[in-house]
């Protein structure tokens, strides 16, 4: 059977999830995307937050060309399709995802970290959209996530030029959050998880479901809907507890996550 295409283990609250195809610079292919998909729901539903890193010296070299060449036009919509669905359970699910990113993150792995909700990268990382120069055209979400990030006249660059941004330029572009040394990004992200995971729950999932859709509302159906979930989150009990502590200063100090490194 050889070694699962995807590792999974649990470090107190905070679930690791690792692609592990090393030596196909973890590219990701249908098996991959259906172990991804047991993995994170798994995590969902043990952990109250998640890393997803990369095993060998890249998070993800993106789509496993070999078998996409080989499907029908009706294959891929499904295949695409799929890659969709197991995404938004991650950016649209119950906890919040951490990226630990290093070496490639290129096509289908930005797509993965895209839909994760905190990235943090290490200097070797470079991002790259190289489908134009294959004769395709991104299928796992990005024209919707990454776009998003980065705005749709960057991407357009990388699809169109064949451009590669470093680490640094990852994150001037907003690709990434956090930019540390080589060999960091995990530590790094299993830190921010573990401070994630120590947020009520409610609270975590209404950032990661609400904020985004607000994001997408014309603005007085935004704030109407951010009054909503504000008052909903605030009367929870989970939130009294937490409210009470904070004026009786029993509440533990904010933790810092540092603007960078």
């Amino acid at each position: 059977m050889g070694e699962p295409l995807v590792l999974y283990s649990l470090e107190g609250d905070v679930a690791l999830i690792r692609l592990n195809r090393p030596e196909k610079r973890n590219a990701i292919s249908d098996a991959v995307i259906e172990a991804l998909a047991a993995c994170v729901a798994r995590a969902s539903a043990e952990a109250k937050a998640a890393v997803i890193h990369g095993a060998g010296e890249h998070f993800s070299a993106g789509l496993d060309i070999v078998e996409h060449v080989e499907k029908s036009p009706i294959e891929g919509v499904h295949g695409s399709r799929r890659w969709h669905a197991v995404f938004d359970t991650i950016q649209r699910g119950a906890i919040p995802f951490v990226a630990a990113l290093h070496g490639a993150v290129v096509g289908g792995g930005l797509e993965l970290a895209a839909s994760t909700h905190i990235r943090v990268a290490d200097r070797t990382a470079f991002f790259a959209l190289p489908e134009g120069q294959r004769g395709i055209f991104v299928g796992g979400s990005g024209s919707v996530r990454i776009a998003r990030l980065m705005t749709v006249a960057r991407m357009t660059d990388l699809m169109l030029t064949g451009r590669v941004f470093t680490a640094e330029e990852g994150e001037r572009y907003n690709l990434v959050q956090y930019l540390v040394e080589p060999g960091a990004a995990l530590d790094k992200a299993k830190a921010l998880a573990r401070i994630a995971a120590g947020n009520a729950p409610l609270s975590n999932y209404a950032v990661i479901n609400a904020l985004p859709r607000i994001q997408d509302m014309a603005q007085d159906d935004a704030l109407f809907v951010e009054s909503i979930i504000a008052s909903f989150t605030a009367t929870s009990p989970e939130a009294a507890e937490r409210l009470k502590a904070f004026i009786e200063k029993r509440a533990a100090r904010l933790a810092v996550a540092g603007s960078g490194e």
